[in-house]
């Protein structure tokens, strides 16, 4: 906020109540820790961590009154009361009249790919995510990235790097038939990309264009929030919206959705699969008593069906929104003042260091990206982790690594976890790694998992 034209710090919208104790390591320390986890951030335990922001997946603070549900937890194994007011708070935020809960988000992708994609379909996307990517092709589908060629310039300043290229889908659909696409998989916000905003406006027309040929648009609502909150600030017509207003009108261009609740819902565990169509409804409680639970739990606990249907509500509260975006831009704009490359704008839940530009001498082979993580690790105990080559796989024709254009560390932070002083410390943190960047040397990967191969994957320093 400002008076006159004097500018004054803003406050968390929340107090504390409850701590955690952290601990600083020693280099040694450290430097064993990594050797034991064969450098992946991913294999690092715990209690070796002093600020972690591997993801906001699962590890926000959840607020008194999330706490107070928890202990109305009814836990019976059919037709929880915790489950129907899930369901009433996903219809009145969202306005999405069917439910399944599963234990987290990629059980709602696997269910929809299932269900949806046949051997051969092409599902087209603004940029790709991990998890929704394998299970689209072990479903038989082919992932096509059709987002604008801005997502992919990392210090672009466009404010909707996350919009749809309407003229790539147009030559798919010529391309391929619209009877081979099941469904346009859209994200409100691009993680691969940065945190990227889309526009209400590309929205619109892409519902359009997808309405013409009869292809429905489904939903990755993970981090719809910060989405909308992109849209207030930045789109003409917006400002005077709120964010659940937003929200609610995202979802109105939407067939379903699929959320990992553990990201904007502030929860530790949780997700679900929210529909209009009642035909794909009643396949999907069908196959969730397969791998989740019976359809009134899908995984979840009652407790945690109670934890979530709160913390939907507030998710989309104005003053949560812009302190958690505001804490995000802040750490960005600390370390891009000392002329670090990071991804612009600074995207909503995270900052993305450009590894490629900042270990420039590293070939994409040498694994840049995974390197920097381990190095910020190394240099403070501050945990990242890695989106670029590693993340991106291998080619599944030729076996080769997938060398994307962008070679990204993301620096992830959870909501209502970490104060000012633990971003000055991550700043600084970065800072020092960048001052002894031209050191730096690369990976060699020595154990490589099938699948999702960031998670698992084990390096070796090559000196």
């Amino acid at each position: 906020m400002t008076r006159g034209t004097r500018r004054t710090s803003w406050a968390e919208p929340f107090k504390i109540k409850v701590v955690e104790p952290i601990r600083m390591t020693t280099r040694e320390q450290r430097l064993d820790a990594l050797d034991e986890a064969g450098w992946n951030t991913f294999l690092l335990k715990s209690e070796d961590v002093y600020i972690d922001l591997l993801t906001d997946s699962g590890t926000s603070a959840m607020s008194a009154n999330q706490w107070a549900g928890m202990m109305l937890g009814d836990e019976a194994y059919a037709g929880s009361e915790n489950f129907y007011n899930l369901c009433e708070s996903v219809e009145k935020v969202y306005g999405f009249p069917y439910l399944v809960p599963t234990h987290q988000g990629r059980a709602a992708e696997h269910m929809i790919s299932q269900i949806l994609i046949s051997d051969g379909d092409f599902i087209p996307g603004n940029m790709y995510f991990t998890t929704t990517r394998l299970h689209q092709e072990l479903a038989g589908g082919t992932f096509v990235d059709v987002i604008i060629d801005e997502a992919h310039d990392p210090a672009g300043e466009h404010p909707f790097k996350a919009n749809v290229d309407l003229n790539k889908l147009e030559d798919l659909i010529d391309r391929v038939g619209a009877d081979r696409i099941p469904y346009f998989c859209l994200a409100t916000t691009v993680n691969m990309a940065g945190g990227q905003p889309i526009s209400m406006e590309n929205i619109r027309d892409l519902h359009t264009l997808c309405q013409k040929h009869g292809i429905p648009v489904y939903l990755d609502k993970t981090r719809i929030a910060e989405g909308a909150y992109f849209i207030q600030q930045r789109e003409p017509g917006y400002a005077d919206k709120s964010v659940a207003e937003i929200v609610l009108e995202i979802c109105s261009f939407m067939e379903g959705a699929w959320m990992s609740s553990k990201k904007d819902h502030l929860v530790n565990i949780g997700g679900y699969l929210a529909l209009r169509d009642a035909e794909v409804f009643e396949q999907a409680r069908n196959m969730v008593v397969i791998y989740e639970g019976l359809h009134t739990y899908g995984g979840m606990a009652g407790r945690d069906m109670e934890a979530l249907a709160r913390g939907i509500h507030e998710s989309v509260e104005d003053d949560h929104i812009a302190a958690r975006v505001g804490q995000v831009v802040y750490l960005g704009e600390k370390i891009a003042a000392e002329g670090i490359p990071i991804i612009q704008p600074v995207g909503g839940h995270a900052v993305f260091l450009d590894a490629g530009a900042f270990l420039s001498h590293l070939d994409q082979e040498e694994f840049p990206a995974q390197k920097l993580a381990a190095e910020i690790f190394l240099e403070a105990g501050v945990r990242s982790m890695e989106r670029g080559i590693v993340s991106a796989g291998r080619n599944k024709e030729t076996g080769e690594n997938i060398r994307v254009g962008l070679e990204l560390v993301r620096l992830t932070i959870p909501r209502r976890v970490y104060t000012q002083a633990h971003m000055d410390v991550t700043a600084e943190t970065i800072w020092e790694v960048w001052d002894r960047r031209d050191s730096i040397t690369g990976f060699e990967m020595v154990h490589e998992p099938q699948y999702l191969r960031f998670f698992q994957a084990r390096f070796k320093p090559k000196d």
